[in-house]
């Protein structure tokens, strides 16, 4: 075994490493979002990001890999579909070669669970509305969506990465697209029973159990130590031995100053009292926002970029209900305005030290005076932004106009555990939620008829 076998197979452990964790954000999203949605919805919305996962894992293998990261040109990857084992255990070779450190199927391992955490963003736009076979339709082509985009900014060939656009672990690839889809459903779906009053007033839908969205806050906390340190591929970077801990260590700081930031800024000026969901927001937001930043900027920069983060989610979600908008979980605030704010904070204060270490960009204006960094994370975000709104509004609006993407209003009332699946996501209550059911029914004026399950 020569030296340079022995770093594939380092690289190899720790990417796989890296990658299981990634995919352990999962139950992170799981306990998260069915702890801020109720109880009637709470194994509906737990059980989704198993299945979304599932699919997009299939949808990635077969077209989504090489459209993200087989050889290609400055748009898509024209290679690696359906990859076979010769692909798979290939490294630096076609149809992989962007793969030169790792072999092919260690890379379609990482990437895939960054496709699920995208798809797993989208639902919570969506949440306590949408009908189940949306998960499939739309979460497939998300994932294609999804693809296009990180060929652009992670592929060597892509066209935002020739241009330098630094997104280091996903704050525009990742975050930001999953929260403009969230944004097409939530708009398409309308808001939920309740939710806003008569003449606009906002009433406050709340989750029923916080403990549940506690856990997955720190699960994905966690969680992120697999997907920015991971994404350097290996343990050498540039000729920094070991750069994954340094990215580690902003990730950590970033999110320690977001869940502060977060707390402070709704205690002092939003609600004032320590809102418990705010210090959870916060904490996410910052992670969204070093996601692009972790390997590019100094630890005080990843201080000031969680802590202001944290403040963009807190009055963002606010923001975003003005407007009308029902956003369940948050999504289009803690993942898009906070991936937006990481993204151009990356233009402002990359170290040039750390991008040249990268080989991606140059020093952000904050040390060079130059503005040409940020313009380009800003051109990145408008191409992002445009693209992937627009085409994932219209494929959701096409859906919505041919077969319908919300629940009929009884399904709604009566919660989607039950007439989705049949089932209580927490059976022991069940005698409660059907009085709750009753009484839900009568204050939407639906006529009040009992469903064989709820008799």
């Amino acid at each position: 075994m020569t030296p340079g076998d022995l770093t594939i197979g380092i690289n190899t452990v720790w990417v796989v490493i890296a990658a299981v964790l990634v995919m352990f954000m999962q139950a992170g999203f799981a306990f998260l979002e069915a702890g801020m949605t109720r109880m009637k919805n709470a194994g509906h919305v737990a059980a989704k990001n198993v299945l979304t996962f599932a699919l997009c894992s299939l949808v990635y293998w077969a077209i989504g890999f090489g459209i993200a990261f087989g050889n290609g040109n400055g748009l898509i990857g024209t290679s690696g579909y359906a990859p076979d084992a010769s692909a798979l255990m290939s490294v630096g070779k076609a149809p992989f070669s962007f793969f030169g450190g790792i072999p092919g199927g260690a890379g379609y391992l990482f990437e895939v669970v960054f496709a699920g955490v995208s798809v797993a963003i989208v639902w919570g736009g969506m949440a306590e509305r949408a009908k189940l076979w949306v998960y499939f339709a739309f979460g497939a082509a998300f994932t294609i969506i999804y693809s296009v985009v990180s060929h652009w900014v992670w592929q060597t060939d892509g066209w935002l990465f020739r241009l330098g656009m630094q997104d280091f672990a996903g704050s525009t690839v990742v975050h930001y697209q999953g929260a403009l889809a969230a944004l097409a459903g939530a708009l398409l779906l309308g808001p939920r029973i309740g939710r806003f009053g008569p003449n606009g007033q906002s009433n406050a839908i709340a989750g029923h159990n916080l403990p549940y969205a506690v856990l997955g806050t720190i699960i994905l906390w966690f969680g992120w130590f697999g997907f920015n340190p991971g994404s350097t591929l290996g343990i050498v970077s540039g000729d920094r031995i070991g750069f994954f801990a340094y990215v580690a260590t902003t990730t950590n700081l970033a999110a320690a100053a977001g869940g502060l930031s977060g707390i402070l800024v709704s205690w002092a000026f939003v609600h004032r009292k320590p809102d418990l969901s705010m210090l959870l927001n916060g904490v996410l937001a910052a992670l969204v926002a070093i996601t692009a930043a972790c390997g590019f900027v100094e630890p005080w920069a990843a201080v000031l970029i969680g802590a202001v983060a944290a403040a963009v989610a807190v009055w963002g979600i606010g923001f975003v209900e003005r407007l009308g908008i029902d956003d369940p979980i948050g999504a289009v605030a803690v993942h898009g305005m906070a991936g937006i704010w990481g993204t151009l904070a990356t233009g402002l204060f990359a170290a040039p030290s750390l991008a040249a270490t990268l080989a991606t960009g140059r020093g952000g204006l904050f040390y060079t005076g130059d503005p040409h960094q940020l313009g380009v994370q800003a051109l990145g975000l408008v191409s992002v932004g445009v693209f992937t709104f627009t085409a994932s509004f219209a494929v959701l609006w096409a859906m919505n106009r041919l077969w319908g993407i919300r629940v009929e209003e009884r399904s709604e009332v009566d919660g989607l555990d039950l007439a989705e699946h049949g089932t209580w996501g927490y059976p022991e209550f069940a005698g409660a939620a059907v009085v709750a059911v009753a009484d839900a029914r009568r204050a939407a004026t639906v006529p009040v008829e009992p469903s064989p399950q709820a008799a």
